[in-house]
């Protein structure tokens, strides 16, 4: 199957590194043109560029824009008019116990993981409708599906992305857009990384060695026995970001390595 993409124009927001940057990545190679987002205009343009010197089909074009409020959202807007695929995976993740999660940190949670891609929905989908032919994809987390003691604040808002996504792709019914969620696993990106890293276990292996070392111990339920890969998750969101996918909306699909314990 070849997933031919040439012509639509596409968003992926945090996509400066990790899996934002293997997804941007897999819709440029595909021959989209794929608009990149991030805080830091520096780090965002070096992603610019090393995509654009892996000679994908596609163009990458980045745009600076702190989506964690309104004010960062406009001016994406005023940058990026429409686009045929919105990819929401702008998220933060920091393991805290529940008593000490105040107000403001619920609420920073729910402005980045889950405010941030209702914007982006409510403004790019009627352009999708007018056309016809538009996807969305939500990356939320297996965390969304079995919270995260440690992280009950991430997980709560993933749970609330699988809502959000749900509900929408009811009301694009008979449109031509379609509206999904990918449920990552852990996964071997820098946020993952570094704070696996932290922990200090196992500190005389590599990044890599160490992260799945933390998915054994710690997500011993994995299939696979190791963490998931960036570009692992990116083939799943081309794919449902592509023509293929067009019976697959309303539904939140798991590459977890097998981590929860269910048959649907």
């Amino acid at each position: 199957m070849r997933i031919e993409l040439t012509g639509k124009k596409a968003l992926v927001t945090g996509s400066s590194q990790g899996i934002g940057l293997a997804v941007a990545a897999g819709l440029a190679e595909a021959g989209a043109d794929v608009v990149i987002t991030g805080r830091d205009a520096a780090k965002l343009r070096a992603a610019a560029d090393s995509l654009d010197a892996a000679g994908f089909a596609g163009t990458v074009t980045p745009v600076a824009a702190d989506l964690s409020g309104a004010a960062g959202a406009h001016a994406l807007f005023e940058a990026v008019p429409a686009v045929d695929v919105l990819v929401n995976n702008l998220g933060i993740f920091e393991p805290r116990d529940f008593f000490d999660i105040d107000d403001e940190e619920w609420l920073r949670f729910f402005e980045v993981n889950v405010l941030s891609g209702i914007r982006t929905a409510r403004h790019y989908l009627p352009g999708m409708v007018e056309n016809g032919w538009g996807r969305v994809v939500f990356v939320s987390s297996e965390s969304a599906l079995q919270i995260p003691p440690e992280m009950m604040h991430y997980g709560a808002t993933k749970t609330m992305q699988l809502g959000v996504a749900r509900g929408l792709a009811e009301r694009m019914a008979g449109t031509g857009v379609t509206v999904n969620s990918v449920l990552p696993g852990t996964t071997f990106s820098e946020g993952v990384s570094d704070f696996v890293v932290k922990m200090g276990a196992n500190a005389h292996l590599s990044p890599r060695e160490q992260t799945d070392a933390f998915v054994k111990e710690h997500r011993p339920t994995s299939i696979i026995q190791r963490a998931v890969g960036t570009e692992e998750v990116a083939n799943l969101v081309v794919y449902l970001s592509s023509e293929q996918a067009a019976a697959t909306t309303g539904s939140a699909v798991s590459v977890d390595g097998g981590i929860r314990r269910a048959i649907f």
